[in-house]
């Protein structure tokens, strides 16, 4: 859950310090565990075998299980870093116990080499600090596998995991692998910056506030950059989030049937101005939205390249439009009803003529004369 400012002071270091994380979370993290820790240990038993002298799963996968069951968005939960991390650590154990038998030395030796082949192979990850303490630390059974134990069991043991946690936050509809937000692009292809760069915040004024913070942070710089602009959108809603999309919505708007020629298109857009148009089916229901790009692509069977449209509804805030009409794809968004009919268009325009005015009307008042 996340933390609250109405806690009792004495219970707030048992206060999770997670941002985003929510108790129906942790009980899905906690199922998660529980089945792919359990479902690991018995493929691996069966194919291992489940005798004394063979280690048929490891300690250090239930760390691993802990970030990928509840933290799948951090970079060290991701694929790599945990069969990497747990391979090429394990990997440095034993090449440390090969050199220094004595755990008294070798221990430390094991886990700081561990850390530095895992910095250099961009796979750190947590647990593999213990699955190289495991290689020297593990025991005779641990020893006599030598270099197979970083493969057998410690990569096996990993890739199982990974493979049920995959299959795990699919059935939840959870991003993993996480995918960090890609940073806009200039569609112009111009030596510009992209409009959402030009003011505010750059991915420059990230790397500058990281430095001045001296701290590593476990999040993609990139979800940080995806953080801080949905920040900036919620706070813009709160202070103008009254005014609706019907309210500034055109609601006289020009659609095309079906089975329009894109030729009868090409004559709509230039008679009204438009630089799209939205398509409905007989059914009267919005099928799709073309412009001047896609009249390029209609080829002569009749069929018209649809875009899928980017719609809203009436009572949505007009803000929330912003972040689409401001990436430079979309320059209309359709207002449609519960049932998909058409109720109206708000434009780039719209948009920006409603900004401008709220923002006038929210101005200080001027000295009085």
């Amino acid at each position: 859950m996340t933390q609250t400012t109405n806690q009792p002071k004495a219970f707030k270091f048992f206060s999770p310090i997670l941002s985003g994380a929510s108790l129906p979370d942790r009980l899905w993290a906690c199922a998660g565990a529980l089945v792919g820790i359990c479902l690991t240990g018995l493929i691996c038993g069966l194919v291992f075998g489940k005798g004394a002298l063979v280690p048929f799963i490891v300690a250090p996968l239930g760390a691993s299980a802990v970030l990928l069951f509840a933290v799948p968005a951090s970079p060290l939960a991701q694929p790599w870093p945990i069969i990497g991390g747990n391979a090429i650590s394990a990997l440095a154990g034993v090449i440390v116990w090969r050199i220094i038998p004595d755990p008294t030395y070798a221990i430390g030796l094991a886990v700081g080499f561990a850390i530095l082949a895992m910095s250099f192979t961009r796979s750190l990850h947590p647990p593999g600090g213990a699955a190289a303490l495991t290689a020297v630390i593990g025991g005779q059974p641990v020893h006599d596998l030598g270099f197979l134990f970083p493969l057998v069991p410690v990569a096996v043991n990993s890739a199982a995991l990974v493979a049920l946690g995959m299959v795990f936050h699919k059935l939840l509809k959870h991003n993993y692998p996480h995918k960090p937000v890609v940073a806009p692009a200039n569609i112009s292809k111009t030596a510009d910056k992209v409009p959402s760069d030009r003011v505010g915040f750059t991915s420059a004024d990230i790397d500058g506030a990281l430095a001045d913070l001296h701290e590593t942070l476990d999040i993609d710089r990139r979800d940080i950059y995806q953080l801080l602009q949905r920040v900036e959108q919620r706070a813009l809603l709160r202070g103008h989030g009254e005014i609706k999309t019907k309210d500034i919505m055109s609601k006289d708007v020009i659609t095309a049937k079906r089975d329009a020629s894109a030729d009868d298109i090409r004559q709509l857009l230039g008679r009204h101005h438009l630089r799209t148009i939205p398509v409905v089916s007989d059914d009267g229901k919005l099928a799709g939205d073309f412009g001047h790009d896609e009249l390029e692509r209609a080829g002569g069977d009749g069929r018209l390249p649809l875009l899928k449209a980017v719609t809203a509804h009436a009572e949505d805030a007009a803000m929330s439009l912003l972040p689409i009409l401001t990436k430079g794809h979309t320059h209309n968004v359709i207002i449609v009803d519960d049932r998909n009919h058409i109720q109206g268009v708000v434009s780039q325009t719209d948009l920006l003529v409603a900004l401008s005015k709220d923002l006038l009307r929210h101005l200080p008042a001027g000295p009085k004369v």
